[in-house]
């Protein structure tokens, strides 16, 4: 049964980590009803008990997100938080709708098929909105925010791995490099950015520097970057001695932790700054 919009109501549809719950708990500060679509095997079950209604769905099930969202009067959603990219090709199961979207999307990529999935939420009425709204103090500042600084080398490494990471986010493979002496040792695709560490770090032996910058002409209201202590961890594993990434343009999560921890090992955390004559500020 469809009911109408009702403003006070806001939509979430959450994948894994803790940005679905922060953005929760954020949204009702603001005096909103939130109502989620979580989705197995990926959603924390903690939203059920968070949130004022919630279905959980596979991936896929775009029909049922729609008519849920229509039952609760929702007119504007988010979309927060990690999908597994390769579940893709194992754990999805389809309804008419998100079969019909599937196959007119020629191109298999994050971008392509978060924006046909907005469009087509959005020709039902249901409008998407930035995932920052409400937790824009979530965005990484520009700086150093760990004890120990980049050196020289590093910020060579620094400059080297951005222009990378910019060149493969503009074919919408990933948003995150591993380099060494300006080389590239790894490339974020569809594996995620901490196997993307271990599998760079790893050919480093030590003193990696990790890079995580935003596609080219990211659109804020799904897939940024983010970042937090598992980050830190991975870089942990294998020696890293580096985590730069775009500030201002990516998510920061767990940062007293994450800066404790990177302090004990280290590793210098750094959030860059691109200029508009392409030179980085990173202090």
């Amino acid at each position: 049964m469809t009911k109408d919009i009702d403003p006070e109501s806001i939509g979430i549809i959450a994948g894994g980590g803790q940005f679905p719950l922060l953005f929760i708990e954020a949204a009702h500060a603001a005096g909103r009803r939130v109502v989620v679509i979580a989705h197995k095997g990926e959603t924390d079950g903690k939203v059920s008990e968070a949130a004022d209604a919630v279905c959980w769905v596979k991936l896929g099930q775009l029909g049922k997100v729609i008519s849920f969202f229509k039952q609760e009067g929702v007119g504007e959603t988010v979309f927060l938080g990690t999908i597994t990219k390769t579940q893709i090709f194992r754990d999805v199961l389809p309804d008419f709708k998100g079969l019909t979207l599937w196959n007119k999307i020629d191109r298999k990529q994050d971008d392509a098929i978060l924006r046909a999935i907005a469009g087509t939420l959005e020709k039902e009425g249901i409008n998407v909105l930035e995932s920052t709204l409400y937790l824009r103090h979530l965005l990484f500042p520009v700086g150093v925010i760990t004890r120990k600084k980049p050196n020289k080398n590093q910020r060579l490494d620094i400059e080297f791995g951005w222009q990378n990471a910019r060149a493969i986010g503009k074919l919408d493979i990933g948003q995150c490099v591993v380099v060494r002496n300006c080389t590239v040792l790894a490339v974020e695709a569809i594996e995620g950015t901490d196997a993307t560490i271990l599998r760079g770090g790893t050919l480093a032996k030590e003193q990696a520097v990790v890079v995580k910058v935003k596609k080219p002409g990211q659109d804020f209201r799904f897939d940024l970057p983010a970042t937090g202590l598992t980050t830190i961890r991975s870089l942990q594993q294998v020696q890293g001695a580096v985590l730069a990434v775009e500030a201002g343009q990516t998510l920061l999560f767990d940062r007293e932790l994450m800066i404790e921890e990177a302090n004990k090992a280290g590793i210098v955390i750094v959030g860059v700054f691109e200029r508009e004559d392409g030179s980085l500020q990173m202090e």
